[in-house]
C-alpha cells in the first residue's frame, strides 16, 4: 500500500513539474531545444517510474528503523539548507559543506569527508564553470 501512495505522490509531482516547465517563457534568442526540454524529460522519467511503482508495487516494503529515518530527514534538511545557502555562501563553500556532511553520513571518517567535500566542490566548479563556462553561484569571495 505504501508503494502505491509513494507512486501516486511521484505522479502528482511529475504533473506539477511538467506544468511548471510549460510555464517557462521562451526567449526569441533561445536555442533549438529550448529551456523546457530538460524539465519535461525529468517530468516524463519521474511520471513513468512512478506509474511503474503504482502498477507493480512490492508485496510489503521493509521500512528502515527510526534512527535511519532520522538520518534520511537530516540529509534532506542539509540539501534544503544547501539550496538556501548557495546564493549567500557561493557554490564552492556551500557544496563543500553539503558534500562533506553527506560523505560523513555515508560512512567516511571526518577527515575523509572533508577531503571529499572540498574535492567535490572544486572538481565540479572546475568542470562546470571553468571548462563548460556555466554560471554558478558566487560567494563572498567572488567564486
Amino acid at each position: 500500500m505504501s508503494d502505491r501512495i509513494f507512486g501516486v505522490v511521484g505522479m502528482l509531482l511529475a504533473i506539477g513539474y511538467a506544468l511548471a516547465a510549460f510555464a517557462i517563457e521562451e526567449s526569441f534568442l533561445s536555442d533549438a531545444v529550448g529551456p523546457k526540454a530538460f524539465p519535461l524529460i525529468i517530468a516524463t522519467i519521474l511520471g513513468l517510474s512512478s506509474a511503474v511503482i503504482v502498477l507493480r508495487p512490492d508485496a510489503e516494503p521493509t521500512w528502515p528503523a527510526l534512527g535511519r529515518l532520522v538520518e534520511i530527514v537530516a540529509a534532506v534538511v542539509v540539501l534544503i539548507l544547501y539550496a538556501e545557502m548557495l546564493p549567500v555562501a557561493g557554490f564552492i563553500i556551500a557544496t563543500a559543506f553539503a558534500a562533506a556532511y553527506l560523505a560523513w553520513r555515508l560512512g567516511s571518517s571526518a577527515l575523509e569527508a572533508v577531503a571529499v567535500g572540498i574535492g567535490t566542490s572544486i572538481g565540479i566548479y572546475v568542470i562546470f564553470h571553468l571548462v563548460l563556462g556555466l554560471s554558478l553561484a558566487r560567494g563572498p569571495f567572488g567564486f
